[in-house]
């Protein structure tokens, strides 16, 4: 195809407007008469004045004829003009034929061409033009890398900005503000932080660009290093540098994520002194978002007022501020208020956040109205809006009405799979989840660490281990394991599933382990009584310096109380009170649940009368321990007490005094307590419950009345209540109900080893030798084994097993 149309005419009265014209006697010889009025005033640089009055593609191509035809096609500084022209005007084709003309290109008209195509969104043009320029042996400068890492932040590219990165250490360049300015915005936008402030401490006259693009990185983390964006306010301010408006917005931006009010406000403080709150409407809009997600919604609300002009920007930060901070039906009024304003009409973004407001309350019905207005009002559905309608359908368990409109778009993202698939499993259809999933991946549309992250969850809480792996190989092959999240969860799903090894191996496999692939591992090697594997690990953790949370001193705690090591568990009693950490409740009643498994007694019961916060676990924690030793008096003054404190009791109470009654034999006040959680506190006794009377009553040898207890219980599965009343029988010697029982449980619990040896143990007693062995060789032979019991003993701080 011709760059320029065949047969075109230029008109220079529109080109060069301001040039008088010419008559000249040569007119006779066919030659136009304008076009003798130019020439000898064709120059360069009346050329490149002439091209800024180009408005369009069309009029540029025409005075590019001109310049090609006078013998300026070759003109470097021409050439630079005309190829951001080109490129702004959206031709590509025709900057690229200019830029390639130019036989003698300088390291200013390779700049010239990479400043522009960055400017005209070409971001793969200006890489492509990078590459090319390292190797023609003219060296870059900081124009070239400043822009070629630009482009990489809008590509999501960080490798190859980490290549341009290794040029400008090559050409020390990395030290020069404005490329030091934009390494610091490449590792930031990616959260590489430590990247990031290696690349600051190298710039040597740091200025407040580089200061605003650490302080937006940091704005950008989780509540951790949110508070590192004052930090370095702070040191800008120490080197006499003012904040600008950026600065402003991201320190805004931090406090409102953290829900740092006391700063928020001193950066608006600042803000007023310097005059920007008055006059910027970005900065305002900042404001209120942060006031709002702070809790501060009067506040917020009264500097929306004030504003000049109220953009539904501003509208939209205070309603997403109120939800945030769980304000849900405060948004919805701030929304009605919107509607009142008259010259704003809700966008996309206001329509999706109201549609999460009504998600939140369970407002199906006010939602549809809003889905309702889209149609009426014709308001095409895009990606955002669609995804806020199935999240609201789904939490409203409509997942019909939710798939029926994501089928409705043709084109989908992965946030909107994502949606769809924590619709399905919100509402228990796995199946349908996992249908999806593989529907996403054969549609080409790459999973990310949310997508994964949500099925492995679910796969974990079912013990799924054959989906569990499923996920984890698509995990490999889309290089997803690098996320720590992710490996994490993997880790995780493995240690539910029982794959202690396995979860090993993940965790061996973590480059960057945090604090949470600890302590999940040693949760792992806790709830599989593998009590001696957490402990190694936490010494390992320790020579790491890695420090614990109370998460993690609670899995610890768990493990010691499994081994009744008492000489570790004072250890870290001291290492609370050192670290503040005594007045964390779920932390000090494991500390009272673990003395009392390690025989102390009088050292969980001085913790639980010093805890000042005394919620109802560790009222339950204190019950369970004087149980646990007998103490069934005590038990029933606590529980007691407890009650006398208006705190009520839940399931986990009255197993505890209900086992502590049949432990001590105290049938009457089992039977009070039992009644009680009926009539008097609303609570419908559960299996456990059941299992503790039948065990109480079997222990007082009234047997009859436990199994009559037992036939008149609606419990659906009757098993272990059956179990502790043949444990009775075999007790009390009544081989008759025994027998009666055993066949039954037999017939409920084919499987379980431990029916079996109940049942051939109450035939021995009996003398029926030949029924018992016959019981033993059948469980034999189904391969069924009774894993045999062992006891600790804690000799010289070791821990043996008997």
């Amino acid at each position: 195809m011709a760059l320029f149309p065949a047969g075109f005419r230029l008109s220079t009265r529109k080109i060069f407007p301001l040039v008088p014209i010419r008559f000249h006697p040569r007119k006779a010889s066919g030659l136009h008469e304008e076009e003798l009025a130019f020439q000898e005033l064709y120059t360069a640089e009346r050329f490149a004045s002439c091209l800024h009055s180009c408005s369009d593609i069309r009029s540029l191509r025409k005075l590019h004829a001109h310049i090609l035809s006078h013998g300026f096609g070759d003109n470097i500084y021409l050439g630079s003009k005309l190829l951001n022209l080109y490129a702004s005007f959206g031709g590509l084709p025709e900057s690229r034929w200019v830029f390639h003309k130019i036989i003698n290109r300088n390291l200013s008209l390779w700049n010239s061409a990479i400043v522009g195509y960055f400017r005209a969104s070409y971001f793969e043009e200006v890489l492509c033009l990078y590459l090319n320029l390292k190797f023609q042996g003219i060296g870059i400068d900081s124009s070239a890398v400043t822009f070629g890492l630009k482009s990489c932040i809008k590509l999501g590219n960080v490798e190859f900005g980490r290549g341009i990165h290794v040029d400008a250490i090559k050409f020390g360049l990395n030290k020069d503000k404005f490329v030091g300015s934009s390494l610091v915005g490449l590792y930031s936008s990616f959260q590489c932080m430590e990247d990031a402030q290696q690349a600051f401490e190298e710039i040597l006259d740091k200025d407040v660009v580089a200061y605003t693009a650490m302080i937006t990185g940091y704005a950008q983390l989780s509540e951790f290093h949110l508070f590192k964006a004052f930090g370095i306010a702070s040191d800008m301010q120490r080197e006499g540098l003012d904040a600008n408006r950026v600065t402003l917005v991201s320190l805004l931006q931090a406090a409102g994520k953290s829900e740092a009010l006391k700063e928020g406000q001193s950066v608006h403080c600042y803000a007023l002194r310097r005059e920007i709150d008055h006059a910027d409407e970005v900065f305002q809009t900042s404001l209120v978002d942060m006031y709002a997600r702070c809790g501060a919604r009067t506040t917020a609300a009264s500097v929306l007022r004030k504003m000049e002009r109220r953009s539904v920007a501003s509208w939209n930060a205070l309603i997403a501020g109120l939800i945030h901070c769980g304000q849900v039906s405060e948004a919805l009024k701030i929304f009605s208020l919107m509607q009142q304003e008259g010259n704003i009409s809700p966008d996309s973004i206001t329509l999706a956040n109201v549609i999460s407001a009504c998600s939140d309350l369970n407002y199906a019905h006010f939602a549809t109205r809003i889905h309702g207005y889209l149609i009426r009002r014709d308001i095409p559905l895009d990606i955002v809006l669609t995804t806020a309608l199935i999240e609201m359908y789904s939490k409203c368990d409509k997942t019909t009405r939710a798939r029926e409109l994501f089928d409705q778009l043709i084109i989908r993202d992965v946030i909107l799979y994502n949606v769809m698939i924590s619709g399905y499993l919100q509402n228990d259809m796995v199946y349908e989840a996992t249908i999806l999933f593989g529907e996403m991946v054969k549609a080409g549309v790459r999973p990310n660490s949310a997508t994964v992250l949500s099925m492995l969850s679910t796969f974990a809480d079912l013990a799924d281990i054959r989906r569990g792996r499923w996920i984890h190989g698509f995990v490999v092959r889309y290089c997803l394991q690098t996320d720590v999240d992710v490996s994490n969860q993997i880790l995780h799903m493995y240690a539910k599933c029982g794959c202690i090894d396995i979860a090993r191996t993940t965790f061996n496999s973590i480059a960057k382990k945090d604090l949470v692939s600890w302590t999940a591992m040693m949760m792992g090697y806790v709830n599989y009584g593998h009590a001696d594997g957490a402990l190694a690990l936490f010494q390992l953790m320790q020579q790491t310096g890695e420090k614990p949370d109370t998460v993690t001193i609670t899995t610890l705690l768990q493990a010691l109380s499994q081994l009744g090591c008492l000489e570790p568990v004072k250890e870290i009693h001291g290492y609370l009170y050192r670290t503040c950490l005594e007045k964390d409740t779920a932390t000090m009643n494991s500390i009272i649940n673990t003395y009392g498994k390690c025989g102390r007694l009088d050292t969980s019961e001085a913790v639980f009368n010093n805890t000042k916060e005394r919620g109802l676990t560790s009222w339950n924690t204190m019950i369970t321990a004087y149980g646990m030793h007998g103490r069934c008096k005590k038990v029933l003054e606590l529980f007691s007490q407890m009650q006398k404190e208006n705190l009520k009791p839940d399931e986990l109470t009255f197993t505890s005094v209900l086992s502590a009654c049949s432990h001590a034999g105290f049938v009457e006040e089992g039977w009070r307590v039992f009644n009680s959680m009926s009539y008097e506190h609303s609570i419908s006794p559960q299996e456990e419950h059941y299992g503790c009377m039948v065990d109480l009553l079997g222990r007082a040898g009234q047997l009859e009345e436990a199994y009559n207890f037992v036939k008149c219980s609606p419990l659906r599965d009757k098993a272990s209540a059956l179990c502790a009343l043949l444990a009775a029988c075999r007790i009390h010697r009544n081989t008759k109900l025994g027998e009666v029982i055993g066949s039954q449980l037999l017939d409920l619990e084919p499987t379980n080893s431990g029916t079996y040896a109940l049942v051939s143990n109450v035939y021995a007693q009996a003398g029926k030798w030949s029924e018992a062995a016959n019981l033993r060789t059948i469980a034999r032979e189904r391969g069924l084994r009774k894993i045999p019991g062992y006891s600790l003993i804690e000799l010289e701080e070791h821990v043996c097993g008997i």
